[in-house]
């Protein structure tokens, strides 16, 4: 079933800031990673499970901040009334 075009506008604006959070996201992993934030580069490779460890941290941090980035979009898109 094919979308009508104002549904398909909705979810490209919403992908659009999904993608934005997820950025945002993957760059604050990056550089907790690279600062060794409480030490958590430090724990991630001294453990067994190093991949996991990742993976479990970067997903986390992308729904957080790809959720973050789509309610900034839906908000920013109220009109100011006064």
């Amino acid at each position: 079933m094919p979308l009508n075009p104002h549904e398909r506008k909705a979810i490209d604006f919403l992908l659009k800031h999904l993608l934005y959070g997820t950025f945002g996201g993957f760059l604050f992993g990056g550089l907790v990673l690279a600062t060794d934030l409480g030490g958590i580069r430090t724990l991630a490779w001294a453990s067994d499970n190093t991949v996991l460890y990742l993976i479990l941290l970067f997903f986390g941090l992308f729904v957080t901040f790809g959720s973050v980035g789509m309610g900034v979009g839906i908000m920013s898109m109220g009109e100011d009334k006064n």
